[in-house]
């Protein structure tokens, strides 16, 4: 039935994507529909029943023939395939590319092992986020990241500016973009055994945040042992002429219980793992510290700062934001972006960022910005939906335990 809470889920879900396809662009979503890029499996995902949607400029698979519900649940019991291609891979290279890309990220990338990674943020000269990005240190002279689709654009100029600049000075520094690569993220319980098929290599070897380069399937692949998803899992950058084979392979090795799956099972699956999206959680106004990244800053970037906008992160390490992300926990409809979050006398103190049902929980959640104050878990608050308030309380996240794999020594 239309007014079933499937149905408001997928809309909620339909809705938030044409939404973050229109940020991430700057163009409508109309005039988008005209010119939407491909990724080297789009005829595979609508062989296989995709639903495609125009996501920031590109054409990306919603959902196949499950439901979203159902391959949400599906990726935390079995697993799940998804492609990200439109997502931006680039390499930087030079005796310099780690002092250079610590002018422009919060990340302490000299103490990073070779062959490990982390999740960083590019500031801007106010502290605010300009993107989120997975950074991967190859050696001493080659770092690989990735950036988001929606902000590709606008992060290869951010990057090329500073990196001319750089240059300019003396330092031995250039860049080359992965478009001649596909990403894939296998995500799931069934992640590791099923590509353990694929490999020669041991990925028992291989733990959360590690990068590596492998044969997989007969090509060679930069594998990350990451994902977007809570689950332990892998983001797998695939010579684009491979990309297709590669997802046959994997489905066909999991006989079928690794589904593939869509944008919108991927929103609610990091919802459920509380991770922020770029465009709706983290935005040009907000910093790493508001957005409950502090542990993603280097201890010795706290010391030296050296990265744009360090004077307002740093004071705000020391005495602490005015907002702070919180996760939410509610009852009545699922709350939405820009609802309004209230205090215990009616007074608003923050806005929810992401919300809605969460397949795995049945139960509504959301993330959103209070005051401090109003940040610590237990504390209830009203949310206002669709002109109602709700009962809501804060709460610790991620929602969904994280099952990333990890030493156990």
């Amino acid at each position: 039935m239309k007014g079933s809470g499937i149905w408001q889920f997928r809309q909620t879900l339909l809705r938030r994507i044409s939404q973050q396809s229109a940020k991430g662009s700057n163009r409508s979503f109309a005039t988008e529909a005209g010119a939407l890029k491909k990724t080297a499996l789009y005829d595979f995902h609508v062989a296989h029943g995709g639903k495609m949607v125009p996501f920031a400029g590109w054409s990306m698979p919603i959902q196949y023939k499950d439901s979203i519900m159902e391959s949400s649940v599906n990726c935390r019991t079995n697993g799940s395939l998804f492609d990200v291609s439109h997502m931006c891979g680039l390499s930087l290279k030079g005796k310099d590319c780690i002092p250079f890309l610590e002018t422009l990220v919060i990340a302490d990338l000299a103490a990073l092992k070779n062959g490990t990674g982390t999740l960083t943020v590019f500031t801007n000269e106010k502290g605010g986020a300009i993107d989120d990005s997975v950074i991967a240190k190859v050696n001493d002279k080659h770092l690989y990241i990735v950036v988001n689709a929606g902000c590709r654009d606008k992060d290869l100029e951010h990057i090329g500016k500073h990196m001319e600049l750089f240059k300019g000075k003396g330092g031995d520094v250039d860049w080359h973009i992965h478009d001649e690569r596909s990403l894939l993220a296998l995500q799931g319980p069934l992640a590791a055994p099923v590509l353990q098929f694929l490999t020669k290599d041991d990925l028992g070897k291989l733990y959360f945040g590690e990068f590596t380069t492998l044969d997989i399937n007969g090509a060679e692949c930069f594998l990350t042992r990451t994902g977007y998803t809570g689950e332990d899992g892998f983001e797998i950058s695939v010579p684009s002429e491979h990309a297709v084979d590669l997802a046959k392979a994997i489905i066909e090795k999991s006989q079928g219980k690794i589904r593939l799956t869509g944008l919108g099972a991927r929103d609610s699956l990091r919802l459920e793992a509380g991770l922020c999206l770029y465009g709706n959680d983290m935005e040009q106004h907000v910093t790493p510290v508001e957005a409950g990244l502090n542990w993603a800053i280097g201890k010795r970037r706290r010391a030296e700062g050296g990265f744009l906008g360090a004077d307002v992160i740093l004071k705000q390490l020391a005495e602490g934001p005015a907002v702070k992300r919180v996760g939410l926990v509610s009852t009545g409809p699922p709350p939405r972006s820009h609802s309004e979050i209230l205090g215990s006398t009616g007074e608003k103190i923050g806005e929810v960022t992401s919300g809605g049902f969460s397949p795995f929980l049945k139960k509504n959640i959301a993330m959103g910005y209070v005051k401090t104050g109003n940040h610590k878990s237990g504390t209830n608050v009203k949310l206002l939906v669709r002109g109602k308030t709700h009962d809501g309380v804060v709460t610790k996240m991620p929602f969904v335990p994280a099952k990333y794999y990890k030493p156990t020594s």
